[in-house]
């Protein structure tokens, strides 16, 4: 403070006004003041004063005279102030600097007082239950096989599964069989998730016709919100983020609600993977879910990837589409489609 007050002017203004700095050295050069004399010395204005004096008192610049109510007629309490030497001034300032530090060693001492206590801190049974780790992540595709062969075997009410992306594997569905029969016969609810593309997978087909009789349920869908597969909505796996193979085994109670709370409202707009309605909703509600995407203005292989269809089908389906509506263009298609009211049944879909 001393060394921007005596020599260095520029950087004082930094941190004074002008009208501050000009007070100062007014009040200097009396033993004290009043905020009106100052005022009058100035030409400035009462306020215009006091604010300067408590610009100057934040820098520890300027002092409350000690009894100087008494110098005032009776009926007067006008305060008087005194200039104080820029050295005290920044002793001052040192000192308060010096007060919270300590104060700040205080603090610090008590945080790791408090931290030291977390080892001895006893929480009751289900608050370590919920403090479990609730998330865990598995890049190998064995283990991530191994763990749900465990669940699958543990498992006493319900196992639910969202298959995104078509039909599956030839072997990944022979090696689901097994473990879905055995859930089925300990009386184990099953439904599983399929996009409408996997009513004309083969496989798929031979896997559901297998499985159906045991109990299993098993309904169709435009689009899915993801790959996942809960075990009695107690443990999910979820796709690992980057591993291919790998997974996300997630424990938490809430994020295991939110994702069999998804599965069900999916669920509900699901239709029935059955003979009856194989090839109607295959056709049509996935023709539907085209139109729709086509009018986002999406690419062929978006689209393609989305509702689980190969490139080459979805371009056929989109050509089966521009001539049923008569259509040239994509902007055409999505206009055609809206006037005739074929996004709206697709967003029922």
């Amino acid at each position: 403070m001393d060394k921007i007050l005596e020599s260095d002017p520029t950087q004082l203004l930094q941190q004074l006004a002008p009208e501050h700095i000009r007070l100062y050295s007014w009040g200097a050069k009396q033993a004290f003041f009043a905020t009106g004399e100052a005022a009058r010395a100035l030409d400035i204005s009462e306020a215009e004063a006091r604010a300067a004096i408590d610009a100057l008192r934040e820098f520890h610049l300027a002092d409350e005279e000690p009894g100087s109510h008494d110098l005032f007629p009776l009926g007067f309490h006008e305060s008087s102030w005194r200039i104080v030497h820029p050295h005290i001034a920044a002793a001052r300032m040192a000192s308060a600097e010096s007060r919270l530090r300590q104060r700040l060693f205080e603090l610090n001492s008590r945080r790791d007082s408090l931290a030291a206590l977390a080892s001895v801190y006893a929480p009751r049974e289900e608050d370590r239950t919920e403090s479990r780790d609730t998330v865990e992540v598995v890049e190998s595709l064995s283990d991530v096989i191994a763990l749900i062969e465990q669940a699958s075997a543990e498992c006493e009410r319900e196992m639910i599964t969202c298959q995104p992306g078509g039909g599956r594997p030839t072997a990944e569905l022979e090696q689901a069989v097994g473990r879905d029969q055995a859930l089925l016969t300990r009386g184990v609810r099953m439904r599983t998730l399929y996009q409408h593309s996997a009513r004309h997978h083969a496989p798929t087909q031979a896997y559901v016709e297998r499985i159906s009789p045991a109990g299993a349920e098993v309904r169709t869908l435009t689009e899915l919100f993801g790959r996942m597969i809960a075990f009695d909505r107690k443990v999910v796996f979820v796709p690992h983020h980057k591993q291919r193979g790998g997974a996300a085994v997630v424990r938490s109670p809430a994020a295991v609600t939110f994702l069999c709370n998804a599965f069900d409202y999916a669920w509900d707009q699901a239709v029935p993977f059955t003979d009856a309605h194989r090839t109607p909703v295959a056709v049509d509600e996935l023709q539907q879910g085209i139109v729709q995407l086509l009018s986002q203005g999406l690419k062929d292989e978006v689209i393609a990837r989305r509702l689980g269809v190969s490139l080459r089908t979805c371009r056929k389906y989109i050509a089966d589409i521009f001539q049923r509506l008569g259509a040239e263009s994509r902007f055409q298609a999505g206009y055609l489609a809206h006037t005739q009211n074929l996004l709206g049944e697709a967003t029922r879909t």
